[in-house]
């Protein structure tokens, strides 16, 4: 049930905007244990899908869906989305429905707001003990789909004067989670009453953001 669930949702999302059905897919905030704030976005992802119904032709609800990790509603959504500032724990229940989820053709895209790195890196460890998270390089495509990024993720939001940097676990051939550091892309999805963003900056987040959607849907 949970492959059919994965393919019936590929399928969907590979018919032309005015074959699909009203409603539209969501996308999930990925919700997890260990303390870290899962939940710490406001109207980003909301901004997110509209963002990518105008610009990509894609068809998601702007209503999102919030799934915990370790629960059989994450095969019903082709995109996750995570984040936080924190502690991250998975359980080997979470971990084993998290990988296969991947393996059988979900995406996981993770955006460190802060502080999440040293603990996601040990969590995405657990989740494939022998797979690296591997730094992509500027040229990779995932920076060049519809919108070019010539220096990979973006910067919108200060931390420690670092270079953003994204990283990947890849499944036979297939890139099935990108890991973003220093750059907090989903601050430039919130509303500007939420996040004080300069438009520029507010552009490209969500551009680099449709180029993770669009690379995830056509490699």
């Amino acid at each position: 049930m949970r492959y059919i669930a994965l393919l019936f949702v590929f399928f969907f999302l590979s018919f032309a905007p005015a074959q699909r059905p009203p409603g539209g897919l969501k996308l999930a905030l990925l919700k997890y244990n260990g303390g870290g704030d899962w939940y710490a976005v406001v109207d980003a992802l909301q901004n997110f899908a509209k963002f990518c119904n105008d610009n990509l032709g894609t068809n998601f609800d702007t209503e999102y869906a919030t799934v915990d990790v370790g629960s059989p509603d994450i095969f019903n959504h082709p995109f996750l989305f995570m984040t936080g500032h924190g502690n991250i724990v998975l359980s080997d229940a979470d971990a084993e429905n998290l990988r296969t989820y991947l393996m059988g053709g979900g995406f996981l895209f993770v955006d460190d707001d802060y502080g999440m790195e040293p603990y996601f890196k040990v969590a995405a460890k657990k989740l494939f003990p022998d797979r690296e998270l591997v730094e992509l390089p500027f040229e990779h495509p995932i920076y060049r789909q519809k919108y070019e990024f010539k220096k990979g993720l973006p910067k919108i939001h200060e931390h420690d004067g670092k270079p953003p940097r994204g990283y990947g676990i890849f499944h036979e051939g297939r890139l099935v989670l990108f890991f973003g550091v220093e750059s907090n892309i989903s601050d430039g999805w919130e509303s500007r009453e939420v996040h004080r963003t300069p438009e520029e900056l507010r552009q490209q987040s969500l551009r680099m953001g449709a180029n993770i959607v669009q690379f995830a849907f056509k490699q």
